[in-house]
């Protein structure tokens, strides 16, 4: 796409932006510290809506990424090739991943349809960085909600054993999505239920004020284990 072609492209998306910002919900989402140098407040059926009002692409997917604008980098997530992305692309989004509901935008719209989906798993639970291994926890719940094959090929004794340990995390954010990648694992089978009940049971003796609570979560969502 050529950049004059492309500058085109740009200015009709910011016009359908601004056609369909509504001012209360971005004051709303500001108000709840979601910090962008610009948010239209557009909700995500609407964002859906425009995206498909253009050709997807890899180059316009990454100058919308580029920018500091909510909408435009949910519409990069939905206009990224999935069969193009690279491991190294997925790897350069992945860090700069600066909210939740980016994650889970990018996690369902591009990460969890490209082939290396379990690979990234593997190595982003086991990341330094407590972001990308909320990526990765919220990646691998993408996986199991479409039945992914590549669920099969993620490394189980590694996202036990990492869920596990960051459910004693300061990061209340890495703590829930330790424990939603948990719940996922757990409704594999039984074996895997207990397995989960088991491995977060032996953190009773942890000074940890909120592990009673998670395994009480835990122990209501295999209610069915015996």
């Amino acid at each position: 796409m050529e950049k004059e072609s492309i500058e085109t492209v740009l200015r009709q998306i910011r016009t359908d932006l601004r056609l369909s910002m509504d001012g209360v919900v971005s004051a709303s989402m500001r108000a709840k510290g979601a910090g962008y140098r610009m948010n239209f407040g557009v909700n995500l059926p609407r964002i859906r809506e425009i995206s498909k009002k253009y050709t997807a692409g890899k180059m316009l997917a990454e100058i919308l990424w580029k920018e500091d604008v909510r909408e435009l980098k949910i519409l990069a997530t939905m206009l990224y090739p999935a069969d193009g992305l690279t491991r190294d692309t997925a790897e350069r989004w992945g860090a700069g991943i600066g909210n939740q509901e980016i994650r889970e935008q990018v996690c369902k719209n591009l990460f969890q349809e490209v082939s290396f989906a379990d690979s990234l798993v593997n190595d982003w639970i086991q990341n330094e960085s407590e972001r990308i291994r909320t990526t990765g926890y919220w990646l691998f719940a993408r996986i199991c909600i479409i039945h992914s094959e590549a669920r099969e090929r993620v490394c189980e004794p590694l996202l036990l054993r990492q869920a596990v340990q960051d459910l004693m995390s300061e990061s209340l954010l890495l703590r829930q999505s330790a424990l939603n990648a948990l719940k996922f694992y757990g409704k594999v089978s039984e074996k895997h239920a207990k397995e989960v009940l088991h491995s977060v049971e032996s953190l009773e003796g942890v000074n940890n004020s909120s592990i009673p609570e998670m395994l009480d979560l835990l122990r209501f969502e295999f209610s069915y284990v015996g």
